[in-house]
């Protein structure tokens, strides 16, 4: 008898969109149905604290860890994570190695009266969870104001209708998964606003041992997103990116090149330093490192100065 693979995964509403797609998608491309996957909802640290900085009470790892003990503990087989919350290092004994097709990596803005950012009265508040939308809230208009926002889509959403922000700033791929697109004020490009690295795309984890998971991952791996994927993380990765580090990271592919883009900003947002680079698409790894090598030596310079 076939023994049922456990997908595990946070208990949002988003997260088990995700795990779902997860779930569909090994059934497509596999011999699998549906009665051989379950998904368990897993309650992470992240989940707990909703209204600090994440960096203030552990960083990304929070998001990831609880679902990463299972997997190892081998109470799961499949994790599911939004790639953009997982640590830029991989954790001993996994393997992050296999990604559905890129969702929209873009940001976008709510409003309560259809404004966009540039029509929004000054000292305008705009509730984000980050740092780097902060800072590139900032570096649009200076004038605004911003101010922690943190919880589900839905959660945030209500916060802004309750008056508590006069706007929220998301990204596009998690209110588009939540079909709640009416909301959307404006949709930022890539050249307006950098999206965080891995933005916009789910990553399927297991143990690194665990040769027949690991065969039906491979049959499901989006080649594109994961050579982009690889490319902004690797970025991170010689950053030592996390929650405290604001950095945008993207990568796109044409043809057989991989183009990437990063900014980092220095810890008061005051600076930023911004590296676009390209190469051949199996070099989207070292790329990564390269482009992450030249913003950290940008900054440093900048310091010593």
């Amino acid at each position: 008898m076939q023994k049922k693979i456990i997908i595990g995964s946070r208990g949002s509403k988003l997260a088990l969109i995700y795990a779902q797609n997860a779930k569909n998608s090994i059934i497509q491309k596999t011999k699998l149905n549906d009665e051989d996957i379950i998904i368990k909802e897993i309650t992470t640290k992240g989940d707990e604290f909703e209204d600090i900085r994440l960096s203030e009470v552990g960083g990304k790892g929070l998001f990831s860890t609880s679902i990463e003990k299972e997997l190892k503990d081998k109470k799961i087989d499949i994790a599911v994570h939004a790639l953009k919350d997982m640590p830029a290092i991989e954790t001993d004994g996994l393997r992050t190695d296999s990604f559905l097709k890129r969702n929209d990596p873009r940001e976008i803005l709510i409003t309560k009266d259809k404004k966009k950012l540039k029509d929004l009265k000054i000292d305008s508040v705009i509730g984000t969870s980050s740092y780097r939308r902060e800072f590139q809230i900032k570096k649009i208009r200076s004038d605004l104001n911003c101010k922690l926002i943190r919880g589900n889509v839905d959660t945030r959403i209500k916060k802004l209708n309750d008056g508590l922000y006069d706007a929220i700033m998301l990204s596009y791929a998690g209110v588009k998964s939540l079909t709640l697109n009416n909301n959307v004020t404006q949709v930022f490009s890539i050249e307006e606003v950098i999206p965080s690295a891995g933005q916009g795309i789910i990553a399927l984890q297991c143990r690194h041992d665990d040769e027949k998971i690991i065969s039906y991952l491979d049959k499901i791996n989006d080649q594109e997103t994961f050579f982009r994927a690889h490319a902004e993380r690797n970025v991170l990765k010689v950053l030592e990116g996390d929650c405290e580090t604001a950095v945008g990271v993207h990568a796109t592919i044409d043809e057989d090149k991989i183009f990437l883009k990063a900014e980092l900003f220095s810890l008061d947002g005051k600076q930023r330093f911004f590296e676009k680079r390209s190469s051949k698409i199996e070099n989207a790894k070292d790329l990564g490192l390269e482009v992450g090598k030249i913003l950290k030596m940008k900054s440093k310079n900048s310091y010593k100065r």
